[in-house]
């Protein structure tokens, strides 16, 4: 939801996010391929069919929070088409093995990054180093890493996009499933580096098959104190034909969150009925022609139990649907610059600023787990002709 465009040149330099995991079946892993110490995993299948689009892989980085950072299909008289906007595997080591920094913020400039307890910009009190700021849930102060800031002057820094940006996942398994394959692993996130107020276990199932690539996050509170938790990704949805005026968007919402500005992108707490370039309701959506996104949609059209965003690419023959699938999923937001080739959309569970007081009573979107709860976020990706 979030590239400036400092960020643009280096968003296509992608995914290579590994963990140190314990790999259950070396033979599926990157070969000779490692991002923070952890090799890679790729799931494959073969093409069976060519009337229709199939998935064949995803390239993951178990080292970067199960980070995804490639996924292909192929499609009928085209061959291989990737998926997410990605660059090549040495590109993306290059740029989280090397140039990124402690908090691990290139993660989500690129590839599809998990991003837990919290998607999105939290608003607090800066610290005198400018380094971490405190906000406030239900009596309790959080100290959140204050990771972002917006490029105009006045811009105030923020934390953005959770906590598990570098995290090491543990009992990385994968094994056949009929017609794909799927990796299992999970990340005792703990209390995040002393951030947040329990203990948490985040378990990732990720999935391929011909007709879908599926991911999910369990996050459970294993320790002793009640916590907030959201859930969301950052993924990067390639337009294959490269003409990003004529690609088309559609959001099934009702309503807008309003923002201070596109630098900062700070919710004012009020929700604003689409309109205008921004109500994408149409079945076939509406082309993004040269208008910049950094938005948040919400009240969300639910059928056949998933809210259903698409990404379509007329000129390329081209679309691909992002399913959400939990109930806990409130937002939607999309990130979508005129200068780049990709349409970020981001299925989460919250409003940004969760916890601020702009809000007033309403929801928020943030699930408080007691001890020994669970909450899932699932999303599911299709590929077809449009």
């Amino acid at each position: 939801m979030k590239l400036r465009s400092s960020t643009l040149a280096i968003v296509p330099a992608l995914f290579t996010l590994c963990l140190t995991a314990a790999i259950a079946n070396p033979a599926h892993a990157q070969a000779g391929m490692e991002i923070n110490g952890q090799a890679l995993v790729t799931l494959k299948r073969a093409v069976t069919s060519q009337a229709q689009p199939q998935f064949t892989s995803i390239t993951l980085a178990p080292g970067r929070g199960m980070e995804i950072l490639q996924i292909t299909a192929n499609f009928p008289g085209k061959g291989s088409i990737d998926v997410l906007a990605s660059p090549s595997l040495a590109q993306a080591k290059e740029m989280l093995d090397v140039k990124d920094d402690a908090n691990g913020d290139l993660g989500y400039r690129l590839g599809a990054a998990f991003l837990v307890p919290y998607p999105n910009r939290i608003r607090g009190k800066l610290s005198a180093d400018g380094k971490t700021l405190t906000t406030e849930w239900e009596g309790h102060t959080l100290t959140l890493p204050a990771n972002n800031i917006g490029q105009k002057p006045g811009a105030e820094r923020h934390a953005m996009h959770g906590l598990i940006l570098k995290a090491k996942t543990d009992d990385v398994r994968v094994k056949d499933i009929p017609g794909g394959q799927e990796v299992t692993g999970i990340i005792h996130a703990g209390n995040f580096n002393g951030h947040w107020l329990s203990s948490t276990d985040l378990d990732y199932t990720i999935t391929l098959t011909a007709e879908a690539v599926d991911a999910s996050i369990v996050a459970k509170n294993v320790g002793n104190e009640a916590e907030p938790i959201a859930i969301g990704w950052h993924p990067y949805f390639n337009l294959p034909s490269g003409d990003r005026t004529q690609a088309r968007l559609h959001v099934p919402a009702s309503m807008l969150t309003q923002v201070d500005n596109y630098d900062n992108v700070f919710p004012t707490g009020k929700l604003l009925p689409v309109s205008g370039q921004y109500d994408l309701r149409a079945p076939a959506g509406k082309p993004l022609d040269h208008n910049f996104y950094d938005d948040n949609w919400s009240h969300l059209k639910w059928q056949n139990g998933s809210v259903t965003v698409k990404v379509i690419d007329p000129a390329a023959h081209y679309a691909v649907d992002i399913e959400g699938l939990s109930p806990e999923i409130r937002t939607i937001q999309a990130y979508a610059p005129p200068t780049a080739k990709f349409v970020a959309v981001e299925d989460q569970f919250n409003f940004a600023n969760p916890f601020g007081k702009e809000w007033g009573n309403m929801n928020t979107g943030m699930v408080t787990l007691k001890p020994g709860q669970s909450t899932k976020w699932h999303v599911r990706l299709h590929v077809y002709v449009p």
